[in-house]
């Protein structure tokens, strides 16, 4: 191409080319400033206001050294808790008694795999019976081991390190990262992303979650969303495996949503929407800092709905109590080997004995 060509090519189209041309230089000017406004002379305070905001676990130090090593080959493993406190400002959010503890209302072991351009993410049913290992709380003080407890318990006996200890012995793999949101964390980021679109095939009616949905497309604001992920008697057989179901429905959602908004070209809405999450968030020590955090995040942001692979870790009811699920445990080992090998799970791990009766209740549109 000669010197001629290419100066012509750095010229403004003519007509409608050229106003076109200037509306975008305009836009990426004002985007270029307002990235200086927050990212620049205010990076200070940008700064210090949202690491202010994030609450941190050392579970390293907590846990020892007596773990499961890391993959090293590029993955990362990261256990998902939603809490389900009743204190503060979460009481009004629905279900149970402020009773001074907290449960995993929803557990889930996201797998990142090498690449980062695609996740497996596992839900664990809080109502599965398992043996939980000794451990040490966040809190300080040492708890016995328990057999045949619930899943949930591990969380209420000792708080986010001992339910990273009871996930690591049932699964043998190690949690590279921990991250936490309560219920008054989940609503307000869902309202703060503009809500999140998805369609119910049946209607929903499960006043304990306060949820009333008619079937049919729906934009859910935060408090309607935390509804449908906690609700399980609206749908399937009323077990906590139809409500699994809804929740991975909502996080395939969810994660359209957040690509649909363009967080990255708009500064203000990013300020925000970050804003909101270090203040929902609670994370172990290594995702402890803005920086961390966001350097974390930004791995994923080539993971879209496609990119996502939810599966629920293979359980069955238990014979001794039908409210009760067990662990099927060769399907479950398929689960945790494909895990550790960074492989897709395969298909003799699907199907679990007990499924909820929930599948395609709700979608992604």
């Amino acid at each position: 191409m000669s010197a001629e060509n290419t100066r012509r090519t750095d010229r403004p189209p003519a007509g409608d080319g050229r106003r076109r041309w200037r509306r975008g230089v305009r836009a990426a000017a004002w985007t270029a400033a307002a990235v200086v406004v927050l990212g620049g002379a205010g990076l200070g305070y940008v700064y210090a206001t949202l690491n202010g905001n994030l609450r941190s676990v050392d579970i390293d130090r907590i846990l020892g050294s007596d773990r499961p090593e890391k993959t090293g080959d590029g993955s990362e493993n990261v256990l998902v808790l939603g809490s389900d406190t009743r204190s503060g400002g979460n009481r009004e959010l629905g279900g149970g008694t402020d009773d001074g503890t907290a449960r995993s209302d929803t557990a889930m072991i996201v797998h990142v795999h090498e690449g980062r351009d695609e996740a497996t993410v596992v839900s664990v049913p809080r109502d599965t019976l398992v043996d939980r290992p000794a451990c040490t709380g966040t809190g300080g003080g040492t708890h016995p081991a328990a057999h045949g407890v619930m899943f949930n318990s591990a969380y209420t006996t000792g708080g986010a390190a001992c339910a990273v200890k009871t996930v690591e012995a049932m699964t043998g793999l190690r949690m590279d990262h921990y991250l936490e949101i309560d219920f008054s964390g989940f609503r307000e980021l869902v309202d703060e992303l503009g809500g999140v679109e998805i369609t119910t095939t049946e209607d929903i009616d499960d006043p304990d979650s306060h949820l009333e949905l008619a079937a049919g497309t729906h934009r859910l604001d935060g408090a309607r969303a935390l509804g449908l992920v906690r609700t399980r008697h609206g749908v399937g057989d009323g077990s906590d495996l139809g409500r699994i179901r809804l929740q991975q429905a909502f996080v395939r959602a969810l994660v359209r949503q957040v690509g649909d908004i363009g967080l990255l070209t708009d500064p203000r809405k990013l300020y925000d929407v970050a804003e909101t999450a270090t203040r929902a968030l609670t994370t172990d020590s290594g995702l402890g800092s803005v920086n961390s955090l966001t350097a974390f995040a930004g791995g994923l942001r080539d993971i879209g709905p496609a990119g996502l692979h939810l599966v629920t870790m293979p359980v069955r009811y238990d014979p001794a109590d039908p409210n009760r699920v067990v662990p099927e445990t060769e399907k479950a080992r398929l689960v945790w080997d494909a895990l550790r090998n960074d492989e897709p799970v395969p298909e003799a791990a699907a199907g679990p004995a007990a499924a909820g009766r929930a599948e395609g209740v709700v979608s992604a549109p």
